[in-house]
């Protein structure tokens, strides 16, 4: 099994974990920014103290640190909308929106990388963006957990994009060790804003017993190894094609939390159409890319 295969199926295994936060988010009791607050806390601490023992070289210059760290805001405002979107609408909804990741992909990375837009990813991309349209027509009393969803996706595409490119200059362990610390620095300056704005309640700075169980489950497994594997494979495969594969997490994701949470999380028949096009959106970008890859080298053996 070739290097780019055995990265495509640790991806598939990394997202099926990525399926499983939103109904962590659920799970744990207290608000969303004090799960992103403890998440990004415990995985900075843990990620620094395995980079500690192993005596792992911090040290990569100060403006590339910055440059990490600012990544770490764009992630702690994309966890921030996917919990509240988990908790205004349902599992399945705030999943289902985090499937336009690779729409935006399509659009971002050429910007950042300055790589030819491709035609077929945007076309998937809108395919994409399709699926979610009928999901969103028969589901539209979650209206406002679709769009933070989505402004959760697009955050998400930014911050993939930004990983593809530093992952070929640092370990990816160093590089989500600052992330995590960007973070939760990030979260840290968003709680006065929070507090003014959005919450008249106190911080919930105690969590309960079994908060903190789902807290190191949340920061341990589906942060420190999941995202930190997730930079590791961008080394192999495209940030276009890791954003393609993340829209399996609502496919994995539904079908967990109709295990876990039953009934609840049971949505109409046309949620399921719209998720249906996703996923064939999903297993379409592989075989597409092959046919692109071999016409091109078709073209350049002609010339």
């Amino acid at each position: 099994m070739n290097n780019e295969l055995k990265s495509y199926f640790k991806l598939h295994f990394i997202v099926l974990i990525w399926g499983f936060t939103a109904i962590l988010g659920l799970l744990i009791v207290i608000p969303p920014v004090e799960v992103v607050l403890f998440r990004t806390l415990i995985a900075t601490v843990l990620l620094g103290s395995i980079l500690l023992i192993r005596k792992r070289n911090f040290a990569i210059g100060r403006m590339e640190i910055l440059k990490i760290i600012g990544t770490g805001f764009v992630i702690a405002a994309h966890w921030l909308l996917f919990f509240s979107a988990a908790r205004v609408s349902t599992a399945s909804v705030c999943l289902a929106g985090i499937a336009t990741c690779s729409f935006w992909t399509s659009l971002i990375e050429p910007l950042v990388t300055k790589r030819k837009v491709k035609i077929y990813e945007v076309i998937l991309g809108v395919v994409v963006i399709s699926g979610l349209y009928i999901i969103f027509s028969f589901e539209f009393q979650y209206a406002l957990g679709i769009v933070m969803a989505i402004a959760s996706a697009m955050l998400a595409s930014v911050f993939t994009v930004f990983n593809g490119i530093f992952t070929h200059r640092h370990s990816p362990y160093i590089i989500t060790f600052y992330e995590m610390l960007g973070a939760f620095l990030g979260t840290v300056l968003f709680i006065p804003i929070y507090i003014t704005y959005f919450s008249s309640a106190p911080l919930s700075l105690f969590p309960s017993g079994t908060d903190w169980f789902y807290l190191l489950i949340l920061a341990g497994i589906c942060t420190v190894y999941a995202f930190s594997a997730s930079v590791q494979i961008q080394q192999v495969l495209s940030a276009f094609v890791v954003n393609l594969t993340v829209n399996l997490e609502p496919v994995y994701g539904i079908i967990l939390a109709f295990l876990i949470f039953g009934e609840k999380e049971e949505m109409s028949p046309g949620f399921y159409m719209g998720t249906f096009v996703i996923l064939l959106s999903v297993l379409s970008y592989p075989l597409i890319n092959k046919m692109a890859k071999r016409k091109a080298l078709q073209s350049d053996m002609i010339r």
